[in-house]
């Protein structure tokens, strides 16, 4: 019993890093209808980023920042110069997510000369042992929960109070109908790209961070993990995507104290199919992007 207590704590801290990740994955999705399977990639690159400053000297709660600030201009960049050409040329969905998929062989291709096959791991001391009861967790671990947190509250601030947020709820539903009414909807896409970005720069070195050590080949993982919770929670979402983060992260978790911790992107992947066949439209079933958040 104190196995699967230690697990729940453990889930704690998985749905946290998998919730910065798949609100940001079903952000893009939700309000630009773009399926793009690079984010793992995104968020690899971003970690090792983060790998390098801290192998300079630069603490990692710094190097974090920089992952963020990556990720977000990487985003944009991808955005601009492959993804928005391809969808004003009127490249059907099935199109772009092709696309999506070369830039992320691309990008992990390109990258591996750089990195290497081998594991890393940040240098950091993960501070002493927290305990609740049966549950311990580091010190890391509870910032990185607590940075989960302030970021969901945050998310949700934006897309319920903020002029920003409202725009990008209207792109969302009908982009022509938005431009139409005065709303700058490339603008709105640009920030949704910047955003997204960022919490997938951020996520991915949360990921490594919590992960103790990592390799070129864990944006593919991360990618998996992040699909299930999205698609859990109704793709395009951002509380459906908050709602699959905590069921995969502590599904995930409780599967390894029972089973092995190598079985857990295979629970993922399991949780994904069985979704797409039972009930393929979430957890979340209202339609259209941000739907939850009006």
């Amino acid at each position: 019993m104190n196995l699967f207590i230690a697990a729940f704590g453990f889930g704690l801290v998985s749905m946290s890093v998998i919730a910065i990740a798949a609100v940001g994955f079903t952000m893009q999705f939700g309000i630009t209808n773009m399926i793009n399977l690079a984010y793992g990639e995104v968020m690899i690159s971003s970690a090792y980023l983060a790998y390098y400053l801290n192998k300079a000297g630069i603490s990692i709660w710094i190097g974090m920042v920089a992952g963020a600030l990556f990720g977000a201009v990487f985003s944009f960049l991808l955005n601009r110069v492959v993804y928005g050409p391809f969808m004003r040329k009127g490249t059907a969905n099935l199109g772009m997510v092709i696309v999506s998929l070369a830039i992320s062989l691309m990008i992990s291709n390109l990258l591996l000369p750089i990195v290497g096959y081998y594991s890393v791991s940040y240098q950091e001391n993960a501070g002493r042992l927290i305990r609740l009861g049966s549950i311990a967790l580091t010190r890391d671990q509870i910032i990185v929960i607590a940075i989960a947190v302030v970021l969901m509250l945050g998310i949700h601030a934006l897309l319920t109070y903020s002029r920003l947020g409202k725009a990008m709820r209207a792109t969302a539903a009908n982009p022509t109908l938005a431009r139409n009414c005065g709303i700058p909807t490339q603008r709105v896409i640009d920030s949704v790209w910047l955003i997204t970005g960022a919490l997938c720069g951020l996520a991915g070195v949360v990921a490594a961070l919590n992960d103790d050590s990592f390799a070129i080949a864990n944006g593919s993982a991360f990618l998996i993990t992040i699909l299930a919770a999205a698609v859990l929670g109704g793709a395009g979402q951002p509380y459906g995507a908050m709602i699959g983060a905590v069921l995969i992260g502590l599904i995930t978790e409780l599967s390894a104290a029972a089973w092995s911790p190598e079985y857990k992107e295979v629970v993922a992947f399991g949780i994904l199919v069985l979704v797409m066949v039972l009930r393929p439209q979430g957890l979340l079933a209202k339609r259209g992007a941000l739907a939850a958040a009006g």
